[in-house]
């Protein structure tokens, strides 16, 4: 089975300049760099060495950006298997639960490519700027109530008329943990920060981080080209995760009262931590309304395009002030704002 004119061209269309060369870099597709968001010092009282990882410069304004790009990716896998080994199927669709920036984000490209518009399973309280967005990009929407049950990946290609499809929620074959954002994870642990704040949403970029600190942190030879951090630091690096269990938190993105797909357990954290993967206070944390409400403050006095889950690493830090050393070398992780 050869390719469609119109599937040779979308084929065609997609570069994937390299895996894991920084002098050639895949992200972002129009004008790759490495890394390809700005790290830069922020002012925070009684913090002498505060820096931002600023991923609002990405196309769509958050992280989700290079997730959307590892879709279109699989995507290229597919018209290839297609095109070299004779299989016989259309393109599938993906099907996702999202809260709005990972959807508009993906289906930005899927349409830039001119691929099978995004399904897109969302709560029916969602905010209704994030719909019309949507709509525009031409995604399918369906609404649900999601505080009702945890959903299978089988219940959620019900929901959006894609039982043949594919759920890129939960999906384990796209590699998550190791594929969505492993040269963002680069970009964060080459600044070798003693102290790293982080929002908690999904848990695939929490996993992606340590995985790759992991890797580098045991490996002797061979490293990833793209490492440049200081591993001595890096075996010490406190990675701190904010998240919340309040239903009305501004901080909506991190919240929900079923957390799909999430893999993260005390087990699993202990047990980087006495490998030596990652510094003793590496932790998950609940952050508090009132330290997300002074990061926003501090974010908007010095220009920062942010959203309240998105700079919720800084209000860890503001929480635990008084647990981190004022002159420590801390990076918050500022993972955006989705422009509407």
């Amino acid at each position: 089975m050869s390719l469609t004119s119109q599937e040779q061209k979308i084929l065609d269309s997609i570069i994937v300049r390299s895996d894991n060369d920084p002098s050639n870099p895949e992200f972002p597709a129009d004008d790759p760099k490495f890394p390809a968001t700005p790290t830069y010092q922020i002012e925070v009282d009684w913090f002498s060495n505060v820096w931002l990882k600023d991923e609002s410069h990405n196309p769509t304004g958050t992280h989700k950006d290079r997730l959307a790009w590892e879709i279109v990716v699989t995507y290229k896998h597919f018209l290839e298997a297609k095109k070299w080994w004779q299989v016989i199927w259309a393109l599938p669709s993906m099907s996702i639960i999202s809260s709005g920036s990972a959807a508009i984000a993906i289906q930005s490209q899927l349409k830039k490519y001119h691929l099978p518009s995004l399904k897109v399973l969302v709560d029916f309280k969602i905010e209704k700027q994030y719909v019309e967005k949507l709509e525009k990009l031409w995604a399918e929407i369906y609404l649900t109530d999601l505080s009702k049950k945890l959903l299978s990946p089988i219940e959620i290609l019900q929901l959006t008329n894609n039982e043949s499809g594919i759920d890129i929620t939960s999906s384990e074959a796209l590699d998550p943990t190791q594929r969505y954002y492993d040269w963002l994870s680069y970009e964060i642990v080459n600044s070798s920060p003693e102290y790293c704040f982080l929002p908690f949403g999904t848990g695939n970029l929490y996993e992606n981080i340590l995985n790759v600190n992991k890797k580098e942190i045991s490996w002797l030879w061979h490293k990833d080209p793209r490492f440049s951090g200081d591993i001595e630091v890096l075996k010490k690096c406190h990675f701190l995760w904010a998240t919340t269990n309040n239903p009305n938190t501004l901080a909506e993105k991190l919240y929900s009262p079923h957390l799909p797909f999430v893999h993260f357990s005390d087990q699993w954290i202990k047990i980087y931590k006495q490998s030596w993967f990652c510094g003793n206070k590496s932790q998950v944390h609940i952050v508090q309304e009132q330290w997300i409400k002074k990061a926003l403050e501090i974010a908007t006095s010095q220009d920062i395009a942010c959203e309240p889950s998105g700079i919720a690493g800084l209000a860890l830090l503001l929480q635990m002030s008084g647990q981190v050393p004022s002159d420590a070398k801390i990076l918050i992780v500022n993972t955006g704002r989705t422009r509407l």
